[in-house]
């Protein structure tokens, strides 16, 4: 299961963003842990080496709780892959975070449920922390190359993860709200935790597409609109990419490179 592939850095995203690396070419990669989404693209950035995979695959054929969110954290491990950024369509529980701005999360909430979650299932007992989620070191760069572009950007938030494919109820949604949440959204978790645990930094990009249903009686959300939004950004959520890839140091350290040191007894 071993590949003689390289990569430095990671994408998560829509199939949208293929055209992200110029050239690329196509790789499958084996994993312990089955098949990942897709095929992972490779090609380079600014002179780095990057690996590019559809969450949901190139036909977005896996709803979100479907995705093998270890088998594509694992592959991108095997690539030697160090730094992830993980862009995504969210909505917004709050009205001061406006669809077609772009949150920098650095706070997660699990509302998930049976999903895959861990590498550590034994016997070995492993405890990884995970107070902070997001990467420190690629917040600030992903903050910078936002605002670089004139992108209305706020630099933190906390994502509520549902497990979906349903949208909330009203009720959730309030309730999400009345907590002081900005950001909700399917894939977050495990995906950024599986990252930790293979110390690897990640960052997300959280592009809002519409109002989360429950605020002021704004109409609920379609998954068709969801997507049109999407759309209309992807350029400059792929510039914005294109930027943080560029400052990216390679040589970075990062408390996200030491996250097993004191996990194990």
């Amino acid at each position: 299961m071993e590949t003689t592939e390289q990569a430095d850095i990671g994408v998560f995203g829509g199939s949208g963003f293929y055209s992200l690396i110029e050239n690329a070419r196509e790789v499958w990669i084996e994993t312990p842990y089955g098949a990942p989404s897709d095929r992972v693209a490779l090609g380079e950035i600014a002179g780095k080496r990057v690996a590019f995979l559809p969450r949901h695959g190139k036909d977005h054929r896996f709803p979100p709780q479907l995705i093998n969110y270890r088998a594509n954290l694992w592959a991108m491990k095997a690539l030697g892959v160090k730094f992830i950024v993980a862009p995504n369509a969210c909505g917004s529980l709050q009205k001061a975070v406006k669809p077609g701005s772009m949150v920098v999360c650095d706070q997660l909430v699990d509302r998930t449920s049976g999903r895959k979650d861990t590498f550590f299932d034994g016997p070995i007992t492993t405890h990884v922390s995970f107070a902070d989620p997001y990467c420190p070191t690629l917040r600030p760069i992903a903050i910078d190359a936002l605002r670089s572009l004139d992108i209305e950007t706020h630099e933190r938030g906390t994502v509520v993860v549902i497990q979906g494919p349903r949208f909330s109820t009203r009720s959730e949604s309030k309730w999400f709200q009345s907590q002081g949440w900005e950001v909700i959204n399917m894939t977050q978790y495990p995906e950024a935790y599986l990252a930790r645990e293979l110390e690897i930094c990640f960052v997300n990009i959280s592009l809002i597409t519409d109002y989360d249903v429950g605020i002021d009686g704004i109409a609920p959300v379609s998954h068709h609109e969801v997507m049109e939004v999407f759309k209309k950004n992807n350029d400059r959520v792929k510039n914005a990419i294109g930027r943080i890839v560029e400052r990216i140091d390679l040589k970075a350290d990062c408390s996200c490179h030491h996250a097993l040191a004191g996990a194990r007894g």
